[in-house]
């Protein structure tokens, strides 16, 4: 029963059968033919039989295994390895499937190798998740055949694993390196001028080219007998808040990725760049109701605390209360910090009625409200309307629009900052406020 489980016929032998097929019914017209198709027909059983021999001769001819990451991350692309060795004493023609996680809704993944004798082929390929949550991987099926491919032989391999999908943090640690090498500016951030100086002085040090003159320290300069400047740093120990709207509104997904888990990547990234400046990162979750608050520190395990956190935030179909926000940021966060709030207007008149709460909170901390253009109602209005009712849907996407662009201004003549981003932007968007305002000495 394994055995014929196990026997597959390729697409070759079916071809083969099919040529001599139509050989078999030219003999019919022409006879002398009949001898040639049974000498061919004795040739390809015995040719079967070969590659069946060949096949089943060894009880383990292959073997297969998948490497990867403890933990996939969301919206970005991660790689896996199937390692497929070969057993058998000759080269090995190979066809693997991989059980992929439902979620991926994937189900022609194949690959195809020829492993020479005795070697390890590797296969690499990336995937790419959407949703965060516990993914589950199947076995792998790798299908054998000789150089003579007329059968295959199917290996089943339980390479079982539960795997979960965290927050972006590939990104993070992009953005991280980029930091770290002052090449921050090839992701799309900008080079920002310091303007005025911190207040915290950091050290004396020869002047380069390029200081600021003011900066030059004469006293320091007359002693040493060379140019010396005053070198300040930022002001460190700030607070760095993320607050996440996880109402209905942030449900709406773009490239596969719903703006709740944009809001969540840019926050990590966000966390790790501010903990790099030495300033404190925390986060709060809302909708309807207050469902997360971790208060911003610099603790060595503060970064996993706040991964573990977005991990299990799910989209609440649900009105937001921006009223019992801010009563629960007025009574936890006695400190001034910057809060990044995280959110969705859809049209004027829903920003409006949660200006007065937006406006409370920027009255005690710096609030930076980030919402998102609608990058489908963008490509909405570039193309050309052919009828009455193209002209009509274009009107209401122009007006939609039109409504983002002035909840910005609206925001700005009360004293808030805010980005209208689209939302793969996002992320580097939110790090170019937050170096600006620095830059600005505004945290």
């Amino acid at each position: 029963m394994h055995f014929i489980r196990s026997l597959y016929f390729t697409n070759r032998l079916y071809q083969s059968l099919a040529a001599l097929a139509c050989l078999f019914v030219l003999a019919f017209f022409v006879p002398v033919l009949l001898v040639l198709a049974k000498v061919a027909l004795a040739v390809l059983v015995l040719l079967t039989l070969l590659d069946l021999l060949l096949l089943y001769r060894n009880r383990a001819g292959v073997y297969a295994s998948r490497s990867m990451q403890e933990k996939l991350s969301n919206g970005s692309d991660n790689d896996v390895c199937l390692y497929l060795e070969n057993k058998y004493n000759f080269t090995l023609h190979a066809e693997v499937i991989d059980e992929l996680p439902f979620q991926f809704q994937k189900r022609d993944t194949l690959f195809r190798a020829a492993v020479p004798l005795g070697r390890t082929h590797i296969i690499q390929y990336t995937l790419r998740p959407t949703k965060r949550g516990s993914y589950s991987f199947g076995a792998i099926n790798v299908f054998a055949m000789s150089v003579l491919q007329l059968v295959k032989r199917r290996y089943k391999f339980a390479q079982n694993q539960e795997v979960p999908v965290y927050p972006s943090f590939i990104e993070m640690r992009q953005y991280e390196l980029l930091a770290v090498s002052n090449r921050l500016h090839e992701m799309g951030l900008k080079k920002i001028r310091r303007i005025g100086q911190s207040t915290e002085f950091e050290q004396i040090r020869n002047y380069v080219a390029g200081d600021d003159q003011r900066t030059i320290n004469w006293k320091a300069s007359a002693r040493r007998a060379e140019l010396m400047v005053n070198s300040f740093q930022d002001e460190k120990s700030q607070q760095v808040y993320s607050l996440i709207d996880k109402g209905r509104a942030m449900q709406m997904p773009f490239e596969g990725l719903t703006l709740l888990d944009y809001a969540i990547n840019a926050s990590l990234v966000i966390s790790n760049i501010a903990m790099k400046k030495q300033d404190k990162a925390g986060v709060i979750t809302f909708s309807d109701k207050m469902s997360n608050i971790l208060p911003a520190q610099r603790k060595s395990d503060q970064l996993r605390r706040i991964l573990e956190l977005l991990y299990n935030q799910k989209t609440l179909f649900r009105e937001t209360d921006y009223e019992r926000l801010y009563a629960t940021v007025r009574h936890t966060i006695k400190q001034r910090s910057l809060l990044l709030l995280f959110t969705n207007f859809e049209t004027l008149n829903s920003a409006q009625r949660q200006l007065p709460y937006l406006r409370a909170l920027a009255k005690n901390h710096l609030l930076v409200v980030i919402f998102f253009e609608n990058t489908e109602l963008h490509s909405l209005l570039h193309q050309p309307a052919a009828s009455t009712e193209e002209v009509y849907t274009k009107a209401i996407a122009q007006k939609f629009s039109h409504d983002k662009r002035q909840i910005v201004k609206e925001l700005q003549v009360h004293g808030i900052h805010a980005i209208l981003t689209p939302p793969k932007d996002l992320t580097a968007n939110t790090i170019n406020k937050y170096l600006e305002l620095k830059a600005r000495g505004l945290i």
